[in-house]
């Protein structure tokens, strides 16, 4: 059974995108119809709700090829709430590694994998060859509410939210700032080549995770990583070699494709085909002969490429808030871990300068690439990439808590497209709950063992002509 491959959750905040689970009630009408759409509510009944906050243990020398090999281990943050699984779409943890070479500019991607508590993998992890001096970066998403970190989080230098405080909720990472700084270096250097975004179908540059067309609530926040699980659960990495032995070469076989709803991927296997862009990808240490994308070849690529307005992680971000207010600290360690600068005069973080950007450059991108994305498939099934990216707009100004434009007739034809009600717009047969962006009633604590005000769920992404694969929430505002 195929689980849409993004219903982009309002991640997490309590405030992201409540209305779109709800059957996108009249939040949804005055900002769709700035962008000439309308959409039908649901009044379908919420799915029970599995627990939404897990932890995530980090292995030891996570920075190394041994620790990169080992095999994360997901559990339940307080057990009272229920199980985690990670072959459960609705509660998978991912992790990302993206590898530099400081001596030749060389980038690699490599994904960890995550397991059940007191489980072995379906297939024992790849252990990669790093180059002598290499510098890992590594990035976590979740499709639940909160993750929180734990083990040997010192080792790997890791952020999972304000130290003290409250957790990002969906994302973490590991060595980022060292990592960033690196590949920069090596860029200057003239040693890293970062591609040119090219030339999309409607004449502008292709867009990057800084385009307002593109973001959200929440931006750059969650991975790319893709896993496999069996139909008892167990997990493997995706790679050519998995694929085959776990099938035992019969199609009904097949493991399921696990997704972490994300921008990234939303941008990378949506946005990016849609209007003829290529996104950046490296080669797969777990994988030979394998290329794939990851988070921060996207934010590598957007800090070097994007033209203004730049869409950088504002204060209003529900992500990066304590208790529901502004924490400049707090989006200041998320930045950093994104390869964003720091809040400062030229990018003070002003919730009002990105409501501004986003009512107006990101529904002039959005309107102009209609004709492109409503001829292209969204993560959300029977809903075109047009409506999909409406919806997820509208979605983005409440949990922003933007004032949204007056309606103005609308110029072009009718989205044909309904969305449902997942808070990513997403289609999925098992539609997880969480993914409105609500906070759970009973939210976990996260890296500082605080609960968190405004967790969210995050976006995944994968095209629905994958086989057998089984999506999580994707890509809705906030995520």
């Amino acid at each position: 059974m195929k689980h849409d491959p993004f219903r982009h959750r309002a991640r997490g905040r309590s405030r992201k995108v409540m209305a779109l689970s709800l059957g996108l009630g009249s939040v949804l009408t005055a900002g769709a119809a700035a962008l000439g759409v309308s959409f039908a509510a649901t009044t379908s009944a919420p799915p029970a709700q599995p627990n939404m906050n897990c932890t995530l243990k980090v292995p030891a020398n996570p920075l190394t090829a041994k620790g990169l090999a080992t095999p994360y281990v997901l559990s339940a943050t307080n057990a009272a709430q229920g199980a985690c699984h990670e072959a459960n779409a609705n509660q998978s943890a991912f992790v990302q590694a993206t590898v530099v070479d400081p001596a030749t500019g060389t980038v690699s991607v490599y994904n960890p994998l995550v397991v059940d508590k007191g489980t072995k993998p379906a297939a024992a992890p790849v252990v990669p060859a790093l180059p002598a001096g290499a510098v890992v970066g590594i990035w976590f998403g979740f499709n639940g509410n909160v993750l929180t970190m734990a083990g040997q989080t010192a080792a790997g230098k890791c952020v999972g939210g304000t130290p003290g405080g409250q957790p990002f909720g969906q994302f973490a990472y590991c060595n980022a700032p060292a990592f960033f700084t690196a590949a920069n270096a090596a860029d200057k250097a003239g040693k890293l080549r970062i591609p040119a975004l090219g030339t999309a179908k409607d004449g502008k540059p292709c867009p990057t995770t800084r385009d307002f067309g593109v973001v959200d609530q929440d931006q750059s926040d969650n991975v790319t990583s893709e896993y496999l699980a069996t139909a008892k659960g167990a997990t493997a990495q995706k790679t050519k070699r998995n694929s085959a032995a776990l099938s035992g070469g019969m199609k009904k076989m097949q493991p399921t494709a696990l997704l972490n709803g994300s921008d990234n991927l939303l941008l990378d296997d949506f946005i990016d085909p849609a209007l003829g862009c290529t996104p950046w990808t490296a080669p797969d240490l777990a994988d030979p002969g394998s290329n794939v994308t990851s988070l921060a070849l996207n934010e590598l690529q957007a800090a070097k490429f994007q033209a203004a307005p730049i869409a950088l992680v504002p204060l209003s971000d529900p992500m990066v808030q304590e208790n529901g207010k502004q924490n400049p600290a707090k989006v200041n360690l998320y930045r950093a871990g994104v390869d964003q600068p720091p809040l400062g005069a030229a990018a003070n973080g002003a919730p009002s300068a990105y409501c501004t950007d986003i009512t107006t450059a990101g529904t002039q991108r959005i309107a102009l690439d209609r004709q492109f994305t409503t001829a292209a498939a969204s993560p959300q099934a029977g809903q075109n990439l047009f409506d999909f990216l409406s919806q997820r707009y509208t979605a983005s100004l409440t949990g922003l808590g933007c004032k949204q434009p007056a309606p103005t007739p609308s110029t072009g034809p009718t989205p044909t497209g309904k969305p449902s009600p997942g808070t990513s717009g997403k289609p999925t047969a098992n539609p997880s709950p969480g993914t409105s962006g609500k906070p759970t009633a009973n939210p976990s604590p996260g890296t500082s063992g605080k609960p968190t005000a405004n967790p969210s769920p995050g976006m995944s992404g994968k095209p629905t002509t994958t086989p057998i694969s089984q999506f999580p929430p994707c890509c809705n505002a906030g995520q």
